[in-house]
């Protein structure tokens, strides 16, 4: 038996599941995914039987539940400080860990606007004013963190970090959503993209059978 456990959702929309699903892979921290199907009668019963919350992910460490993304991360980032998951510079560190906390919290527009469906087609989709004014939000943060901590590395901070986690959902979308992105974050999205844990969720993905969401779903 594996001395972690992940349980998660549907790779093509569970973009909850995928943040820690991503760093586990990219670190190479081995675990044992366990799937819980979403979106269907059954699900919240099945879900109540491995998390508290009905929710995903979950990790189950040898017994030990650890539920919420940010929480997962920071438990691991714990178990495994050699990871480099925050930064090591105090000042870094602090910005990952406030944009990170961002992304947990905020961007609803851009969220429910941009749902995310590694299905749908590529093609540019408008936000509404709010959401616009939020995509501007997030490439500021990437911006930011890229031009004052990133010179070490194509990711945030340089290496791969907890922020990079939890913006890769983020990232889907733009990729399907966004259109024509500026040089920078075009960048930072085909970096995100091309690294053999998120091509990994991508393949999984497209091999899921079930109907939700429809490839064009538009909400």
């Amino acid at each position: 038996m594996a001395e972690f456990t992940l349980f998660i959702g549907n790779k093509c929309f569970s973009s909850w599941s995928l943040r820690p699903w991503v760093a586990m892979k990219h670190l190479k921290i081995p675990f044992e995914e366990s799937f819980v199907r979403l979106r269907t009668p059954e699900t919240a019963a099945n879900l109540a039987k491995v998390s508290p919350t009905g929710l995903v992910p979950v990790l189950n460490h040898n017994g030990r539940i650890v539920w919420e993304t940010l929480a997962i991360l920071e438990y691991l980032a714990d178990l495994y400080p050699e990871k480099k998951l925050w930064p090591a510079d105090i000042e870094a560190r602090a910005l990952a860990r406030s944009v990170a906390t961002e992304m947990h919290s905020g961007f609803r527009e851009v969220r429910y606007g941009w749902p995310m469906n590694l299905r749908r087609p590529k093609a540019y989709k408008a936000l509404d004013a709010d959401g616009e004014a939020q995509r501007a939000r997030i490439e500021s943060l990437w911006r930011q963190c890229r031009e004052g901590y990133g010179k070490g590395g194509p990711f945030l901070f340089g290496h791969f970090t907890a922020a990079d986690a939890m913006y890769a959902p983020i990232v889907t979308r733009f990729d399907t959503y966004g259109g024509e992105l500026a040089p920078d974050i075009r960048a930072y999205v085909d970096v995100v993209l091309s690294t053999p844990a998120m091509r990994h969720w991508y393949a999984e993905a497209a091999k899921e059978t079930w109907p939700e969401p429809g490839p064009h779903e538009q909400d």
